[in-house]
């Protein structure tokens, strides 16, 4: 209670009162001490490996089909602008969690909304990165399904089989790196993942002058496209510009080829000297760099099988390719060493509302991995249509993650008094979500267009 006599009017006084209310909340909050206590030890260039290696997946190899369906200019538009829009975003989330001091992205939820922010936002981030997952051990199986097909004419080895062979992996591989305490130490495989695309990026450029383009295999000939810029219809000739019936279907790739946002705050909170400048440096690098190889990638990738190109780039070189079989091996291993950064904020979200007052035990840690693990395989497994299953969820979870959610909690943390709401940082935040429900919706709307045409219409995602 404060004697409001002794201030000029009872505006000063209730202003001041909700100050002091504020910073009493803040310092008595409950997992205040675990991220400011916290003493970060993961080095800047690591902290870029592993972000860069969460951005980075297996939806890099649709990005060529994309550019054949949108044309160069248009779909270098989309690139730029959806990086941009990537990095404002994190700066939003940093923001946020610069007020409150707090580096979760669940109690930032909580901050915003009270407990069903909180379980909203873990609910989102085990959602989206358990289906991220999903997808990269779907790929592993398939990718080494097609090594078995084109390596064995006749042999039916156990060992070679997808299913199996995703089960070996998980346990001699996955799971001793998702055991890790700090997702800091698994910077060198991040590095080692990226060195396997960077490989994979190198193998797309060579391709491109000693390949032919199939015209006689022609791929999208079905498919009418109108060019803007250009007058002729030749399967392989660039198109600047193209405007046809899977433009729209492929925005959807473009856009969530930035997704990172659930391992932005824990990077940041195993940060050595970490800052809200150092840490939007390490995204502004990683977010750059992501965008040079998918651009090399697309533009690559398009110029060598140009509307001939499918929605997964691999499937378009020669299966008895020497080099083409060791960067399909390479992307196995990209994908594989990608799976354990996903993990970290899964086991982190599930902590926060299951257990959010508990230090840090060993066998809580690891009965999080072996159980998530455990239940992804299983699903993966016995599942047959568990991907179109989390394609919905992910189209919903993706743009909350980027867009929605950062906005969202932007908005209702900062406080009015440092940023009103008819402010321009606050109105460029209700744009942002509303950007985020537009993309939302229009991925909604396509994945039940395929859903009830029955074919699928983008690709690489």
């Amino acid at each position: 209670r404060m004697n409001t006599d002794i201030f000029p009017n009872k505006a000063t006084a209730a202003r001041i009162l909700k100050d002091r209310l504020r910073l009493k909340n803040f310092l008595t909050y409950k997992n205040w001490h675990i991220f400011h206590n916290f003493v970060g030890k993961t080095s800047f260039g690591m902290s870029i490996f592993n972000l860069s290696n969460a951005i980075l997946g297996s939806g890099i190899l649709g990005l060529a089909y994309a550019m054949a369906n949108t044309g160069i200019i248009l779909f270098v538009l989309l690139l730029t602008s959806m990086a941009i829009l990537s990095a404002y975003s994190i700066h939003l989330l940093l923001k946020s969690a610069g007020v409150v001091g707090i580096r979760a992205y669940e109690q930032l939820g909580n901050r915003a909304f009270g407990r069903p922010g909180k379980i909203l936002a873990a609910s989102i981030i085990t959602l989206n990165n358990i289906g991220g997952k999903i997808k990269y051990i779907i790929n592993f199986i398939s990718y080494s399904q097609r090594q078995k097909d084109m390596t064995t004419d006749k042999a039916n080895y156990w060992f070679v089989d997808g299913r199996y062979l995703i089960i070996i992996i998980s346990v001699l591989v996955i799971l001793p790196l998702a055991l890790m305490k700090r997702l800091g130490y698994l910077g060198y495989t991040s590095g080692f993942s990226l060195s396997c695309m960077v490989f994979f990026l190198i193998s797309v450029i060579y391709k491109k002058f000693v390949t032919e383009c199939p015209e006689e295999h022609s791929y999208n000939k079905t498919v009418p496209t109108e060019s803007i810029y250009n007058s002729t219809d030749g399967m392989c000739e660039a198109k600047l510009i193209t405007i046809n019936p899977q433009t729209a279907f492929t925005i959807p790739i473009i856009a969530f080829a930035f997704v990172c946002h659930p391992e932005v705050l824990p990077i940041y909170t195993e940060l050595k000297n970490p800052s809200k400048k150092r840490m939007q440096k390490v995204a502004n690098i990683s977010i750059l760099t992501m965008f040079v190889m998918y651009l090399v990638t697309a533009i690559f990738g398009y110029l060598t099988f140009y509307g001939n190109v499918k929605s997964e780039l691999l499937e378009m070189y020669s299966k008895k390719d020497t080099l083409m079989l060791c960067v399909r091996l390479a992307v196995l291993i990209a994908v594989t060493l990608t799976v354990p950064v996903v993990l970290f904020p899964i086991r982190r979200a599930v902590l926060q509302l299951l257990f959010p007052d508990k230090p840090f035990h060993w066998v809580r840690h690891i009965s999080i991995a072996v159980c998530l693990l455990f239940l992804v395989n299983l699903l993966v497994i016995f599942v047959p249509n568990i991907r179109d299953i989390f394609g919905f969820i992910g189209a919903t979870s993706a743009p909350s993650l980027i867009f929605i959610l950062p906005g969202i909690f932007y908005i209702c943390i900062v406080p009015e008094e440092q940023e009103p709401l008819k402010s321009r940082p606050k109105i460029q935040a209700i744009a942002f979500v509303t950007l985020g429900f537009i993309f939302m919706i229009m991925s909604i709307t396509f994945i039940i267009i395929e859903w009830v045409t029955g074919k699928k219409t983008s690709g690489g995602h």
